[in-house]
């Protein structure tokens, strides 16, 4: 599907009436089920990413290629857009950052986010101005190709400055962002803050603000438009794993092994290869 395309196939997900949920797949077995359930659109994790080959997220130990084939992967199998969750963009200057806008384009993402992290755990948050200038130069090299979605992690990082983080969000959407999105705003108030502020910019929701889980309908009536999920539904398949794996030390193989039957698997995965 040509750049152009997809674009505003993804985007009108966002301008409609409610938007959209886009939860995050982890691999192509995950990904066929969240497009056999309905789901329009589905992004990558980064932190899943990085969990499912036993490294650290936001620490750059995910290369830029190796996001790219998970993220073609998932959208050759699902034929739905996919938005990639790009961590800092893979790269110290906006021009690393085109350079990664651009290699998304060719891969067929519909979606890239641009977050202001460093991976530096030392100063975790880059400077504004880098940060506006990475999302300049990602809104530059998108043409009009790719939904960019313009992020600041301050909330997430030991930062809970809501009027930086709207400083940031705000300058984000003058600079051509599609999207803006700070994960975990305090509460409900801070995130109708966020929401207004940047208005009509589309704002991306993790879940819910980090003192309530809300639902999605009471996420939409506060204006956001688009709700992902992160890793949570990879560790919510963890978690899983996890009390399997102590049933069946303790002897219990019938709590062990009441998974999805692998018949539904090979259907999926016939479904996804054809």
């Amino acid at each position: 599907m040509p750049g152009s395309e997809i674009y505003e196939r993804f985007m009108a997900l966002h301008t409609r009436d409610g938007g959209l949920v886009m939860p995050n797949a982890w691999d192509g077995l995950s990904a066929l089920l969240l497009a056999d359930a309905g789901f329009e659109a589905i992004g990558t994790s980064s932190a899943a990413i990085a969990a499912t080959l036993g490294r650290l997220d936001g620490r750059h130990e995910i290369t830029r290629d190796e996001h790219l084939a998970h993220a073609r992967l998932l959208a050759r199998l699902t034929g739905l857009p996919v938005n990639g969750d790009f961590e800092d963009g893979y790269g110290d200057t906006a021009d690393d950052v085109a350079a990664t806008v651009e290699a998304a384009v060719h891969a067929g993402l519909a979606g890239i986010g641009v977050e202001d992290t460093s991976g530096d755990p030392e100063q975790p948050i880059r400077d504004f101005d880098d940060a506006v200038d990475r999302v300049r130069g990602a809104v530059a090299a998108s043409k009009g190709r790719i939904v960019v979605t313009g992020r600041t992690d301050n909330f997430i990082q030991g930062r809970p400055d809501l009027d930086d983080t709207i400083r940031r969000l705000t300058a984000f959407a003058e600079a051509g962002a599609d999207v803006v999105y700070a994960p975990f705003p305090p509460d409900l108030d801070a995130l109708v803050a966020i929401v207004t502020a940047v208005a009509p910019t589309p704002v991306n929701v993790l879940v819910s603000p980090s003192d309530k889980v809300l639902t999605v309908t009471e996420l939409q009536q506060a204006g956001v438009k688009r709700i992902s999920l992160g890793p949570l539904l990879y560790t919510h398949a963890m978690k899983a794993v996890d009390e399997a794996a102590k049933a069946l030390l303790a002897g219990d193989l019938a709590s062990a092994t009441t998974g999805m039957d692998f018949t539904r698997v090979s259907e999926l995965l016939t479904r996804g290869r054809n």
